[in-house]
């Protein structure tokens, strides 16, 4: 189950935010903009603090995954169980909100036009994406449990307030 973990980490996530991001800015050039150096310092501070939070989001979601999904974040090999714990109570696809976090960090931090460019690239397909294909094939497998937590759960703009599912009897919080 770790190589299944690790094969989907570097087929999706390390793919978006560092390989396609490094043959970016070394084909294209980062478009870099000189802010001067008081703004070039706090993009630096800004950029890797939201970098920071996308990959402890990216991580946490994750471990959900595997430890209450009993899945990876490949399609081949989707959780089993739909993950309604943590970041999920509050947003229904934090999981992206992590991966877009780091792009744009690294946008920021790099004061990249080229790789802003990649994120905003990356967020219309996501987003396009998770409309079309992700939300649809939750819908199939998990049936009513996701159209009731679709129902409650914003799809990218966190609820203040985490939604809390009726669980089942014996099932611990």
């Amino acid at each position: 189950m770790l190589l299944r973990h690790l094969r989907a980490i570097l087929l999706g996530p390390v793919t978006v935010t560092i390989i396609i991001p490094v043959l970016i800015v070394t084909t294209v050039g980062a478009g870099a903009v000189d802010l001067g150096p008081v703004a070039r310092g706090l993009a630096v501070v800004v950029g890797s603090g939201l970098g920071a939070a996308g990959v402890a989001m990216l991580a946490w979601t994750i471990s959900l995954f595997a430890r209450d999904g009993a899945g990876t974040l490949s399609p081949q090999n989707p959780p089993r169980t739909l993950v309604m714990r943590g970041p999920y109570r509050h947003v229904r696809h934090p999981m992206f909100s992590g991966v877009l976090g780091i792009v744009l960090g690294e946008a920021i931090a790099a004061r990249s036009l080229t790789l802003l460019a990649w994120f905003a690239l990356f967020a219309f397909f996501v987003a396009v994406m998770v409309a079309r294909v992700e939300e649809p094939r939750l819908a199939r497998r998990f049936g009513s449990d996701y159209a009731r937590y679709r129902d409650n759960v914003p799809r990218w703009v966190p609820r203040l307030r985490p939604w809390r599912a009726e669980l089942p009897q014996g099932s611990a919080e």
